[in-house]
C-alpha cells in the first residue's frame, strides 16, 4: 500500500518546499530573497532576511497583505529593519508603527510560560493592490545558541515557485570547523579575510516548472535547490549534544522510582514491565506538542511533566527512559525525522532530525510514546524504515525495522439474504490486524454504548436507506494490533427487484479491496514519484443467497493476476440460489519507499484489476422475465 504522503527545534528549521503555482498562474512571484547570517565562535548568531513579493492577482492580495517572523524571547530577539509596499511608480509605502502587531506566549505576570515562549512580529503592509511589491526585512539575534559551540541549517527552495534572486550569505570566524552543501545553486564563492571566512550562493527560477511535475512525498534534500551549512562533523555529534541535558533531565528521583514500582506492580519480566511503563506514558502523559527556545532542544524537568500530565515528544522519552531506568531496564532516546525524510543529508544538520522516541537494546526495541495509539512493540505510520541517531551507542546507519510483511491484513466475511422486495438481512464479521486496526481501535475507543447502537442505521441513512441492527466489537481500550467487529443488519428495499449490484462491502469495513485498488490508480497523464510503501494483504469472502423468484443470469469471470509483488484473485461459484465471491489482494511491497518505476508499474497492475471490481452480479425476477 503506498502513501502519498516534526516535532522539536523550530529555529532554523527544514523548509521544506514553498507555495507553487503553475508557471502562468502564479498569483504571486518572489521578486528577490536575501539571507544573511553571522555567526560566533559560541554559536549564537544574527540572522537578516529580506524577502520582496510582487502581486500578480487579485486573488493573492489576502495573503500578500502581511509578513511575520517568529523567534524565542528567551534567547532571542527580533526587529524590524524595514517593511514597505513598492508601487509600480517607484512610490514607496512605508509600514507605518499602527500596523505592527507582537502576539507573545508568556506567563502569568510576567512568569516565564510553561510551554512556548514564541513571539511573533506581524507587519500589514498599506495600500496593496497588484503590481504592487512588499519589501520585508527582519533582523533575529540569537543570543545564546540551541547547541553550544555549534550551529547549522538547511534550506531548499521548491523548483515549482518563481524565484527572480535568490541570495545567501553565512559569514563565520574562519577558526570555527564547518562544512557546507549545495544542490542545484551556483557554486558557494568562499572568500576569507580579517579572520573571517564568508560563504555566498547565488540562485533563480525564473522559469519555474509545473507543480504537478514534482510528483515526489518522500523528501530528499539534494532533489531541490537548496544549500546546508554545518559546524557538527558528524550525527553522532548531534546525538550527543542533544543527548547530554537529555539524559541528566531523565534522573532518579524518589517519586520517579515510586511512580514506576506503582506501574510495574508485581512485574518481574521486562517485557511486560516495559510495555506498562511504555502505555502509561502513552496514555496518562497527553502530548502538547513543540516549544522553542531551549527548550526545544532540552526536555523539560520531569516533575513539570508529571505535575501538568503534558509534554513535547522529548519529554515523553525522557520520562519513559526514567521509568525504565527505575525498573533496571536500560534504554537510549534516539533522534529521528518526522516527516517525509528517510534519508540523511550527507551533512550532518540538526533539524532533519526533528523528533524523539525511544530504544530499548534488551528487547531491540523502538517505540514512540507520543503515538497515544500506537501499541508496544509497534511505531506508528511513517516512523518504520528510517535512520535514527541514537544518544547512547550511537552506530552510523541504524535505523527503526521497516513494517513486516504479511502484519498489515484485513479479512472480511460477510453474508447477505435477499429478500423479493429488494430488502436485505446480512452479517459481516471484519478482522483487522496492524496499523488499520490500531486506527479502528482509537476510532471506537471514542464511541459511548448509544453510539454503537445507531451506528448501521446512520451507516444506512447516509445512502437514502431504513435500517436496524446492531454492532459488536472487540473492548477498544487495550492497545493492541489487532481489532474484530461483527455486525447483524436489516436493511429496507436496499437493491432494486430485477437489476445488478458490484461486490463490494455491504457495512462499515476499514481496507477492503476496492479502496485500495481505486486509491493506487495514479494518473496516467503525470509521471509517478517516489512515495512511501508497504505491504497490505485484504480478503473478502461473500455469500449471498437469493429468493425463489429471483434467478442469477450473470455473474462475472474468474480473474487471477500475478505481476511481481502484487497478487490477486477472484472467484465466484454459483450453487442454486446462492452465489460465492472470493476476491484476495496480496500486496507484499517491502518498503518503506518505493523508487517512480516501482509506483508506475504498480499503478498499472491496478489499472488491470479495476474492471474486474466494476463488474457486476445481474439477477431478475421470474415475475419480470413473465412480463417481458
Amino acid at each position: 500500500m503506498h502513501t502519498n504522503k516534526g516535532k522539536w527545534w523550530g529555529v532554523l528549521a527544514l523548509v521544506v518546499l514553498a507555495p507553487a503555482w503553475a508557471a502562468d498562474d502564479r498569483p504571486l512571484q518572489v521578486e528577490r530573497e536575501s539571507t544573511r547570517f553571522v555567526l560566533n565562535a559560541d554559536g549564537s548568531f544574527v540572522q537578516e532576511q529580506e524577502t520582496a513579493i510582487k502581486v500578480l492577482k487579485d486573488s493573492a492580495l489576502e495573503a500578500a497583505k502581511d509578513a511575520s517572523v517568529s523567534y524565542s524571547t528567551s534567547i532571542q530577539k527580533a526587529e524590524v529593519v524595514e517593511a514597505y509596499t513598492l508601487k509600480p511608480d517607484g512610490r514607496r509605502v512605508d509600514v507605518p508603527k499602527g500596523n505592527y502587531q507582537v502576539s507573545s506566549s508568556s506567563g502569568r505576570e510576567g512568569d516565564s510560560p510553561i510551554y512556548s515562549d514564541q513571539t511573533t512580529l506581524t507587519v500589514v503592509f498599506p495600500e496593496l493592490a497588484v503590481g504592487d511589491i512588499t519589501v520585508f526585512t527582519y533582523r533575529v539575534t540569537a543570543t545564546q545558541p540551541m547547541f553550544p559551540g555549534h550551529f547549522s541549517v538547511i534550506r531548499n527552495y521548491s523548483p515549482a515557485t518563481y524565484y527572480g534572486d535568490v541570495h545567501v550569505t553565512i559569514d563565520a570566524p574562519e577558526a570555527m570547523q564547518a562544512t557546507w552543501r549545495n544542490w542545484q545553486m551556483t557554486q558557494p564563492a568562499v572568500q576569507t579575510r580579517d579572520g573571517r571566512r564568508i560563504v555566498r550562493w547565488q540562485w533563480s527560477n525564473r522559469q519555474p516548472v509545473d507543480r504537478e511535475s514534482l510528483r515526489d512525498t518522500v523528501f530528499t534534500a539534494d532533489r531541490y535547490p537548496g544549500y546546508a551549512f554545518s559546524t557538527f562533523a558528524s550525527y553522532a555529534d548531534i546525538a550527543a549534544a542533544y543527548g547530554g541535558p537529555a539524559n541528566a533531565k531523565a534522573a532518579l528521583t524518589p517519586r520517579l522510582r515510586t511512580l514506576a514500582a506503582e506501574i510495574a506492580g508485581k512485574s518481574k519480566d521486562t517485557r511486560e514491565t516495559a510495555k506498562k511503563l511504555y502505555e502509561w506514558v502513552s496514555t496518562k502523559i497527553t502530548y502538547a506538542g513543540n516549544c522553542i527556545g531551549l527548550g526545544a532542544v532540552v526536555p523539560r524537568d520531569l516533575d513539570v511533566v508529571l505535575d501538568n500530565r503534558m509534554g513535547d515528544c522529548k519529554d515523553h522519552a525522557t520520562l519513559l527512559q526514567a521509568l525504565l531506568k527505575a525498573r533496571g531496564i536500560d534504554s537510549t532516546q534516539a533522534l529521528i525525522n518526522g516527516g517525509g525524510t528517510y534519508t540523511l543529508p550527507d551533512i550532518p544538520v540538526a533539524s532533519v532530525v526533528n523528533h524523539v522516541i525511544n530504544y530499548i537494546p534488551s528487547l531491540d526495541l523502538y517505540v514512540d510514546s507520543t503515538a497515544a495509539t500506537a501499541p508496544f512493540g509497534s511505531l506508528p505510520d511513517g516512523a518504520a524504515g528510517k535512520p535514527v541517531l541514537l544518544v547512547d551507542g550511537h552506530r552510523d546507519g541504524a535505523t527503526t525495522p521497516a513494517t513486516q510483511v504479511g502484519s498489515e491484513w484485513q479479512k472480511l466475511r460477510t453474508a447477505i439474504r435477499i429478500q423479493p422486495d429488494g430488502s436485505i438481512k446480512g452479517t459481516q464479521r471484519v478482522e483487522l490486524s496492524g496499523r488499520m486496526a490500531v486506527a479502528a481501535r482509537s476510532q471506537f475507543r471514542n464511541f459511548g454504548a448509544g453510539d454503537a447502537d445507531k451506528l448501521v442505521r446512520n451507516y444506512f441513512r447516509g445512502n437514502a436507506l431504513t435500517a436496524n441492527g446492531k454492532v459488536t466489537y472487540d473492548d477498544p481500550v487495550p492497545m493492541l494490533e489487532t481489532f474484530n467487529m461483527e455486525a447483524d443488519f436489516e436493511v429496507d428495499r436496499m437493491i432494486p427487484t430485477t437489476g445488478g449490484f458490484q461486490v463490494q462491502p455491504w457495512f462499515l469495513s476499514f481496507t477492503p479491496v476496492s479502496m485500495l485498488v481505486a486509491s493506487q490508480l495514479g494518473d496516467p497523464d503525470q509521471p509517478e514519484g517516489e512515495s512511501s510503501c508497504g505491504a497490505y494483504h485484504s480478503d473478502e469472502e461473500y455469500t449471498f443467497e437469493f429468493p425463489a423468484l429471483m434467478r442469477i443470469i450473470a455473474v462475472p469471470k474468474d480473474v487471477s493476476l500475478h505481476e511481481g509483488t502484487l497478487s490477486y484473485a477472484s472467484t465466484f461459484r454459483q450453487e442454486g440460489a446462492r452465489l460465492y465471491v472470493r476476491r484476495t489482494l496480496d500486496d507484499r511491497t517491502p518498503g518503506p519507499v518505493c523508487s517512480p518505476e516501482y509506483n508506475e508499474g504498480f499503478s498499472q497492475v491496478m489499472r488491470k484489476i479495476m474492471p474486474d471490481l466494476r463488474a457486476q452480479v445481474v439477477y431478475l425476477t421470474e415475475e419480470g422475465a413473465v412480463k417481458q
